[in-house]
């Protein structure tokens, strides 16, 4: 099977003043707030899907990617992605990058390209891949893990 993405991978230059690169204490301080695990929306996926009676493992370092929740049982993983680390509607919204475009454009979608390959590498390991955007389990948390649940209730368990 053919990889559904680039494989060229894209170059990210280093973030740091040698490289041309700036940021404000307070940009920093800012920056160095945002969490990778346990974010709101992941903590109310996990909460709903536990309710609903499945038991998963989190940031699951034996698979690719670290998926945030996995269900080994099932073959199956769930990713809940930030808008801007993985590039929500990127077309639309790299245009609006104003400060160290030469930096985050590139970061950005080399993200997009990481997660192409994740989802590529998961799927030939016989997983099914579910990636949610943050402000969609946000608001939307119900139909989101209907998906989820659907799915599950289709394809019995691989013990």
């Amino acid at each position: 099977m053919s990889k559904p993405y680039s494989e060229e991978r894209i170059k990210v230059p280093r973030f740091n003043e040698e490289s041309g690169f700036y940021t404000t204490p307070e940009r920093s301080k800012i920056m160095g707030k945002i969490r990778g695990k346990n974010t709101k929306p992941e903590l109310a996926f996990r909460k709903a899907l536990w309710a609903a009676g499945y038991r998963y493992r989190i940031d699951y370092k034996k698979l690719i990617g670290k998926p945030d929740i996995v269900l080994k049982k099932y073959r199956t993983v769930i990713f809940i992605d930030g808008e801007f680390w993985h590039g929500h509607n990127w077309e639309e919204r790299k245009h609006k990058i104003k400060s160290n475009r030469e930096f985050w454009i590139p970061k950005i979608e080399r993200n997009i390209q990481r997660d192409q390959e994740v989802n590529f590498a998961l799927e030939e390991m016989g997983y099914t891949v579910f990636r949610f955007w943050e402000n969609d389990v946000k608001k939307n948390l119900d139909t989101c893990l209907q998906q989820v649940l659907d799915w599950l209730k289709q394809h019995p368990s691989h013990d």
